[in-house]
């Protein structure tokens, strides 16, 4: 493995803005993808998120571009960034910016939840690098703001969950005005079958660089599972937040309006909280996220648009209030803990009607996920003349503390079942 970047042959420029910020060393995914980046070649990169990917296509990126003779052209961009979500891109500005700091090169950013007519303008004069989520690009693109005639680089950020997100039929819009002749780096977390198609559409034989195998999350972050009835989860997170009041802690839930009502529901309970999701304009999440971040808030609720991107080293506590549909997402949740080398846990709770997502998460993790408290949801074979009940909750909804309660009696009728530390 390369020890330094300096081995990796970028600008001094660049070795400079890294030295800055007190990056020393290339990760995995950096040093496999810079090399081949800087020799012009297509990239396709598999890593989870965590693992450096923004650098390990910025600093090829920036490097090349910094040769690159006078300035873009009015409503022109030079290069052009893709990411799914409004947190992601706005990270990935933010990186680039520091790459940049101290040149002539600017970093634009558009992406929903601002001023159209604002975005237009600055683009107007046109952009070395645009990052950019794929729904306002077409919309930018339809008021003929820009042109991407001369974007001869482009990066796929996360672009497996751009799938999830049902833009496809936007890259390939997207994939039709964009030059033939360009340099394309594609870096995403698995590889479903659809994005094959991706890469035949975009990339010319990519160099394929690879770290961590998919669906395996950092290997610092302590997992469990607690199995509790839906109406109990509330009381049950309240009580493990007032155990860390003082450390930042995420919270994900699947929809706009329950996450909401946690989030005042939390706040009701003296947490210092905020929420972000789809309903909330940008300024809304961003001052969220930059509350979260100072730790003015420390406990942030969140549906999946914050599950990737989000680069907080010091959260330490991912509660996952209700489970993903799609298991990939949970790897995704899970990765905003331990990061920078730092420890972490991972917190997951499991209602009855949750047991088809656990299932597949522990499918894709390949590996089950200790369990904190109560049993699993399997349907048991019940006595003779008797109907079937629910294990680990007792019969239909268990009562407040039902699950612990039903932990105990097993303990003391022997230590049957399972308790912390076994897997499900």
């Amino acid at each position: 493995m390369t020890d330094t970047f300096k081995d990796l042959g970028l600008p001094a420029h660049l070795l400079r803005a890294l030295e800055a910020q007190n990056i020393t060393t290339p990760t995995p995914i950096q040093a496999q993808a810079i090399p081949h980046a800087m020799n012009g070649r297509d990239v396709m990169g598999l890593a989870q998120t965590g693992t450096g990917k923004t650098n390990a296509f910025g600093l090829p990126l920036v490097s090349q571009m910094l040769e690159l003779q006078g300035k873009p052209a009015p409503h022109t961009v030079r290069g052009l960034v893709l990411a799914p979500t409004r947190e992601l891109a706005k990270q990935i500005q933010d990186q680039l910016l520091l790459l940049v700091k101290g040149t002539p090169m600017k970093v634009g950013l558009v992406v929903g939840g601002a001023s159209l007519n604002a975005q237009a303008n600055r683009l107007a004069r046109g952009t070395d690098i645009l990052v950019a989520t794929p729904g306002r690009l077409l919309d930018l693109l339809d008021r003929r703001a820009l042109t991407l005639a001369e974007a001869h680089f482009l990066v796929l950020d996360e672009a497996d969950q751009m799938l999830d997100m049902g833009f496809i039929h936007a890259l390939r819009k997207i994939a039709g005005l964009l030059p033939s002749e360009r340099q394309t780096m594609l870096f995403s977390a698995t590889m479903p079958k659809q994005m094959e198609e991706i890469a035949q559409s975009y990339l010319v034989k990519p160099a394929r660089v690879q770290v961590n195998p998919p669906g395996k999350p950092a290997d610092k972050i302590e997992q469990e599972v607690h199995f509790i009835a839906k109406g109990e989860k509330l009381g049950l997170l309240r009580e493990l937040l007032d155990g860390h009041r003082d450390d930042l802690a995420l919270v994900f839930g699947r929809t706009k309006h329950g996450m909401e009502k946690l989030a005042r529901m939390l706040e009701k309970s003296g947490f210092a909280v905020a929420a972000i999701h789809g309903n909330k304009s940008q300024g809304q999440r961003q001052r969220a996220l930059e509350a979260f971040k100072r730790g003015d808030v420390r406990v942030l609720v969140a549906t999946d648009v914050a599950a990737r991107g989000l680069d907080i080293p010091e959260v330490r506590h991912v509660y996952n209030y209700e489970l993903p549909n799609v298991p990939d997402n949970y790897v995704h949740r899970i990765g905003r803990t331990a990061r920078a080398g730092r420890d972490g846990r991972a917190i997951a709770f499991c209602a009855p009607e949750e047991m088809g997502e656990l299932k597949d998460i522990q499918k894709v993790m390949k590996r089950d996920i200790p369990v904190a408290s109560g049993t699993p949801w399997e349907r048991i074979a019940p006595p003779q003349g008797q109907g079937a009940k629910p294990a680990g909750g007792g019969r239909g909804k268990p009562k407040p503390g039902g699950a612990r309660r039903a932990q105990q009696r097993r303990r003391s009728r022997g230590g049957q079942g399972r308790g912390k530390g076994q897997a499900a």
